[in-house]
């Protein structure tokens, strides 16, 4: 896995729950109201299940998951490899 698969895979998620729009990597899905409450849980999930990944209570946290960016630089962290420039 690497940076460029992680933001593929996680833009293709997001794109689906979405109907398939086409989503900004840097906009943020809950001040938009594109997403709510619910489908935090399922990018949770989503993450653990895709990329193997365990996260903990810690881990909750808005910056992680605001954004299609932000949750490849969370991945990224969790794999160790790095998202910024991808």
């Amino acid at each position: 896995m690497d940076a460029a698969s992680a933001k593929a895979k996680v833009g293709q998620f997001v794109s689906e729950y979405l109907s398939n729009a086409e989503v900004d990597p840097e906009l943020d899905l809950f001040a938009s109201g594109m997403v709510n409450s619910l489908f935090a849980m399922q990018l949770v999930l989503f993450v653990e299940k895709d990329f193997g990944i365990a996260v903990a209570n810690e881990d909750l946290d808005y910056q992680n998951f605001r954004s299609i960016a932000a949750i490849c630089d969370f991945v990224g962290r969790k794999l160790g490899f790095a998202t910024a420039a991808a």
